[in-house]
């Protein structure tokens, strides 16, 4: 299988302003790469909740998103590494979980977020979380 990145676009968040900065870029990448609106919708959205989770939880309210371009074996997609310097998520088997919420929401972020993408990691300890996020052209 042969994998190849194209250069791409990272973005700081530390505001309120930066979601909107976000779900831009991201509509704009997956136009670029070839997704179909629904799968374009799909990663808008997931990113959207992903960046949102790096202000409400992170330590300083700050993180980053890289967002790049893929090409495998002639399909087209985005990957998203959305990366904070919090404390880290103390159950993550739980976090995954629908309804899971230390912040009094409904719980469905990660959760939610990892079913509309089509491929979805996370790692997170002490010095902070980073979920990667990709979605492919159909």
């Amino acid at each position: 299988m042969s994998l190849s990145t194209e250069e791409g676009l990272t973005l700081a968040i530390d505001g309120d302003a930066d979601l909107l900065r976000v779900r831009s870029a991201l509509r704009s990448e997956s136009q670029h790469a070839g997704l179909t609106l629904t799968g374009e919708t799909k990663l808008v959205t997931a990113g959207s909740e992903l960046a949102r989770n790096i202000l409400r939880y992170s330590t300083h309210r700050q993180g980053m998103v890289a967002i790049e371009r893929l090409n495998r074996d002639g399909r087209r997609g985005v990957r998203v590494v959305f990366s904070d310097n919090g404390p880290g998520i103390a159950d993550l088997d739980q976090a995954m979980l629908d309804g899971f919420s230390t912040g009094g929401s409904l719980g469905l972020g990660l959760p939610g977020s990892r079913r509309l993408v089509d491929e979805f990691a996370i790692e997170s300890g002490p010095s902070g979380t980073t979920v990667v996020i990709a979605q492919w052209s159909r």
